[in-house]
């Protein structure tokens, strides 16, 4: 059977969230499973010493205006959250737990996440709004509260954001076809054709 594709992404980044409205389409028509693996950008922001897009003179500018006309391009919600960027952590520990406990709920909740965000402009930091949206899925408050603070969900999110470190993710989205990466929202023509043609 083939690999899944592993698709690496912040919460807080938009082009990340045009992508998890795209990537699991791309894989059905390939006959692939999609691993979504949730990161923390800051942590890449230390080791590269780069910073959020709109931080930038210039390239924050353009970057805001390539968003919304990337979105319309592809018939995608979206609005530029009032508050950006955000924090994720909150978001990123309930999506392990709920990939390692409730696996059928993760990337609704993943989806839900991006959706309040950078559709609905509401905040998905501080930990609350993050747990009313597992909340809103069936899930128990007290339970979820609980995860957030479990040492061992703290720990699988460490885990995963230093593999992908290893494996050389330095931005979201970040997608691995069979160990091909393809870093950006706008390399999806190139992925469809590696799925298709096995690589080049």
């Amino acid at each position: 059977m083939a690999a899944p594709i592993d698709f690496y992404f912040d919460f807080s980044s938009p082009y990340g969230y045009l992508a998890s409205e795209r990537i699991e389409a791309v894989g059905a028509r390939y006959g692939r499973a999609v691993t979504w693996r949730p990161f923390l950008l800051g942590a890449i922001f230390k080791i590269v010493g780069t910073a959020p897009l709109l931080d930038y003179p210039m390239k924050g500018d353009y970057s805001k205006r390539d968003m919304l006309r990337s979105a319309r391009h592809l018939g995608i919600p979206f609005r530029m959250p009032s508050a950006f960027p955000t924090a994720s952590l909150s978001a990123a520990r309930i999506f392990y737990w709920l990939a390692d406990t409730r696996p059928e709920l993760a990337k609704p909740f993943a989806s839900a996440i991006y959706r309040r965000y950078f559709v609905d402009d509401q905040p998905i930091e501080p930990a609350e709004h993050a747990i009313e949206i597992a909340v809103s899925l069936g899930l128990e408050r007290n339970a979820i509260a609980a995860a957030l603070q479990d040492p061992a969900v703290k720990a699988r999110l460490k885990t995963e954001v230093d593999a992908g470190i290893a494996r050389g993710v330095f931005g979201s989205p970040f997608v691995f076809v069979d160990g091909e990466p393809f870093w950006g929202a706008d390399r999806f023509d190139q992925i469809e054709r590696w799925l298709e043609t096995g690589g080049w």
